[in-house]
């Protein structure tokens, strides 16, 4: 590390050491005999989301100063201003009631009481915006090795000629995802990316690819959120829990078929009442002569019409007290509907419907309520069969551990479109004689767009890697808290920059900020992230 970064890290690390104070701190206050309870957990909230949040912001800089050390001048800016805000972000969110977090006044600024920089100020913020005008939006090297790059230059180039023509349209009219998309998708293997080589899959059958998904994952966000962004994210969760609980027989079956495709896949996991409150689920699943008959309500389910096959968490015990023990996986079968209400009913006597929920954003795929009549799943459909009764949460949480980092990359490739909407109409826009981008509150703004695009990117490629060595879990819970919230950040600026135009609905900028909201929501909302599972295991594990 060059010494000008090191001077950087020195102080993020100073203020690791306080953070983890804290996080000791508050294990004490929330125990009992040395265990964590929810009870006095949920008393103190508002610190543990602070804290979850500050985790995720100071290994962001660290990963990118790490990135930054042997790159350019540019890239050294970058993740240096970015270092400060984090630093400035930390203080101020503790400052304001220090005591909440076990520390006193002066916890927050004695890592900094002689370390002068200017990087936040209004000229250099100028100056790192000019660099990224003049460059067209280029904010550094990526950091991809050679086979990673050239997957995003294939995608680059997938998206600008088959995704963004469709984009608005699938947009303003809802429309379902057109088979031009879905079959070009197809033809480039993308259903088969979490799916091994043995399997008819292009994942290698030694290791792990996170960083290649992550980077199709990006590229196809770039182009449209809804109309490609999240067509990976079913399959995969449906994959990886074949993959962690199915027979061998169900294995051979199912993954040759979702790698090519056909059929496409759906999840049904969150219900009307409960949606990261996994435990608490009540659709019923009763045993009958060769299989289960389903009773019950999910909701959001996306794709759900399209889709042939649906990933399905039931209750197969009846006892609730036994929580997520007592849940089951299914695969459940239907036939493909393209309107936003389907009905299929069973020779038998069973019912499935399905009606579509209108959003905001988010369209392409459509989200839809279901209900479960009597509809029959044969045995062979339970994953992992009778060894996989009771386990449908473990199999669900393992399909989940690559949502959120694929969350993440979505949002990287929603502010890299963000940024160039915005970029372009502000070259080309004049307001008092000038373009709206030669004024300096513009150029701020590139600026921070740059910086947290280029920090969650880094980011999220870093645990990605951490993932593919068979780590990483709580960095992908961590960056998706952080990604998230970024990219809400920056295409609110990106409409911003449109002045009126940015609240048309024919501007691209109107559609990301309306597509942004959702990340924070889906794969975990921000409260569960930074409270259930960050901020629990963070603070069990202090010391």
């Amino acid at each position: 590390m060059t010494g000008t970064n090191a001077s950087y890290m020195e102080i993020l690390l100073s203020f690791e050491k306080t953070l983890n104070q804290s996080l000791s701190f508050l294990k004490e206050v929330c125990s009992d005999n040395g265990q964590l309870t929810t009870e006095k957990l949920d008393k103190m909230q508002q610190p543990t989301a602070d804290l979850s949040l500050s985790i995720a912001e100071l290994r962001c800089a660290k990963i990118y100063l790490d990135y930054s050390d042997n790159k350019g001048d540019l890239e050294q800016d970058m993740a240096q201003t970015f270092a400060m805000q984090v630093i400035q972000n930390i203080k101020s969110r503790i400052a304001k009631c220090p005591g909440d977090y076990g520390l006193d006044s002066r916890s927050m600024e004695e890592p900094v009481h002689s370390f002068e920089d200017n990087k936040l100020s209004a000229s250099s913020l100028e100056e790192l915006g000019k660099s990224i005008v003049r460059g067209g939006g280029h904010i550094g090297d990526r950091g991809l090795e050679e086979d990673k790059a050239l997957i995003a230059d294939t995608f680059f180039q997938f998206s600008e000629e088959v995704v963004k023509p469709w984009a608005e349209d699938i947009h303003r009219k809802d429309l379902i995802i057109p088979d031009e998309i879905l079959d070009g998708v197809r033809r480039l293997g993308c259903f088969g990316l979490s799916i091994p080589e043995k399997y008819g899959g292009l994942l290698p059958n030694d290791r792990e690819d996170s960083l290649g998904m992550i980077v199709v994952t990006e590229e196809l966000t770039r182009g449209s959120l809804g109309g490609a962004g999240s067509l990976i994210t079913r399959p995969e969760i449906m994959a990886r829990s074949l993959l962690e609980g199915g027979t061998e027989d169900q294995k051979g079956f199912w993954l040759p078929k979702i790698a090519e495709g056909k059929p496409l896949c759906a999840i049904a996991i969150t219900e009307p009442d409960f949606g990261s409150d996994v435990g608490s689920m009540k659709l019923k699943a009763s045993p009958t002569q060769n299989g289960w008959l389903l009773n019950g309500a999910k909701a959001w389910s996306t794709f759900a019409g399209k889709s042939e096959v649906l990933l399905t968490l039931a209750r197969t015990d009846p006892d609730l007290s036994l929580g997520h023990r007592g849940l089951s996986l299914f695969i459940v079968e239907k036939p493909e509907f393209d309107g936003e209400e389907f009905e299929f009913n069973q020779s038998d006597g069973g019912k499935l419907t399905g009606k579509s929920i209108p959003t905001l954003g988010y369209r392409g795929m459509h989200s839809f309520n279901l209900f479960f009549d009597d509809f029959f799943v044969p045995q062979g459909n339970l994953i992992g069969e009778e060894q996989g009764l009771g386990k449908g949460f473990y199999f669900t949480m393992r399909g989940f551990m690559g949502g959120r980092i694929q969350t993440a990359a979505r949002a990287c490739g929603l502010m890299q479109a963000s940024m160039e909407t915005a970029l372009s109409y502000a070259e080309d826009r004049k307001v008092f004689g000038k373009s709206v981008a030669s004024y300096q509150l513009t150029l701020i703004k590139f600026a921070k767009m740059a910086i947290y695009l280029g920090a969650s990117r880094q980011f999220t490629y870093q645990v990605g890697r951490l993932m593919d060595q068979g780590g990483g879990q709580m960095e992908a819970s961590l960056v998706k808290l952080l990604a998230c919230k970024l990219a809400e950040w920056v295409s609110r600026e990106a409409m911003q920059i449109h002045g009126g135009m940015g609240y048309a609905e024919e501007t691209e900028a109107s559609r990301l900020w309306v597509d942004s909201r959702v990340l924070s929501i889906f794969e975990g909302t921000e409260e569960t992230l930074a409270l259930k599972v960050v901020g629990r295991a963070l603070i069990d594990r202090a010391s």
